[in-house]
């Protein structure tokens, strides 16, 4: 496959990551679906914005860069073509693979810590403690009183996140091996092909 075709699928496939990580961690802001709590109710790892920041932001430019190095470059087609677009997609695929990363290691440690909640009139990380036990145990879930169901809520979220940052480190790091290949070898497409 062509370095220029595969970068254009390799940024096709970031940019709807990066707006997952945006909407997931839109989503990690309002528990149950509700502002109620988000003033001073919120777990640091939610206020990280690892999803908004590090799995958005930061992935959707090298996804966009991957997909404008899959175009026509600005030297032309053909074995000489598309190494400037090339060179900043290696440059910008190192930078989400930071931003993806980051994204994965708050997810991580969000899911491990949990969410802090109120249980006996008091607003705490009640699930800290069990490193990560109360995943599989989900009657411990409903201990939580307020917000409600915001247990699942953060499980379900935090999940997705790592999940997507996870599958972002990979094609990033794939577009950068992929860019670099591109910048000494340049674009196998012959002139008159399409974008």
């Amino acid at each position: 496959m062509c370095t220029g075709k595969c970068a254009r699928c390799l940024g096709l496939s970031l940019i709807p990551l990066s707006l997952i990580c945006i909407v997931a961690n839109a989503l990690l802001l309002v528990p149950d679906g509700k502002t109620t709590w988000t003033k001073n109710h919120l777990s640091l790892q939610v206020w990280l914005m690892a999803g908004f920041i590090g799995g958005g932001l930061m992935v959707l430019c090298p996804g966009i860069a991957a997909v404008r190095a899959g175009g026509k470059g600005c030297c032309g087609a053909g074995c000489c073509g598309n190494r400037c677009r090339m060179l900043r997609s290696v440059f910008s695929s190192a930078f989400g693979m930071l931003g993806a990363i980051y994204c994965f290691s708050v997810s991580v440690t969000g899911l491990q810590v949990g969410p802090i909640c109120l249980i006996n009139d008091k607003w705490d990380y009640h699930f800290r403690e069990t490193s990560g036990a109360y995943l599989s145990n989900d009657t411990l879930w409903d201990v939580c009183e307020e917000p409600p169901h915001v247990v699942p809520w953060n499980v379900t979220l935090f999940s997705l996140l790592a999940i997507a940052s996870s599958l972002e480190i990979v094609l990033c790091g794939v577009q950068l091996v992929n860019a670099s290949i591109g910048v000494v070898c340049g674009d196998c497409r012959k002139k008159g092909t399409s974008h």
